[in-house]
């Protein structure tokens, strides 16, 4: 079953939220970190398919944002996910993500 482009945009807001609560989970209670880190890779992976299938009718309004690396690094979570660094993941959510947010929040709120 194949999703339209607002619903896959609907899929990766839905991912960011997700990684910036459970980011902050892990900041509240140190004892859940493993699992807010488990579930904020899970999420970026949700994250980089959905963005995997936007159209470049989308994907081109918004030269800033780095589609190919989030694209990537997806594949790298999937497939080579014994190389990532749980600072890469929090710098990612710190200061990236906010930035894609912005971007697909235009997409859905013209």
């Amino acid at each position: 079953m194949s999703r339209d482009t607002p619903s896959r945009v609907r899929d990766a807001l839905d991912a960011i939220e997700k990684c910036c609560n459970y980011s902050q989970l892990a900041k509240t209670d140190p004892r859940l970190t493993a699992m807010a880190e488990d579930a904020i890779e899970r999420n970026l992976q949700v994250l980089g398919e959905s963005l995997n299938h936007l159209p470049t009718e989308v994907t081109d309004q918004f030269p800033e944002v780095p589609w190919a690396q989030i694209r990537g690094f997806r594949n790298l979570l999937v497939h080579q996910y014994f190389i990532i660094d749980t600072s890469i993941i929090e710098d990612i959510v710190a200061n990236h993500l906010p930035l894609l947010e912005d971007a697909l929040r235009q997409v859905v709120q013209p």
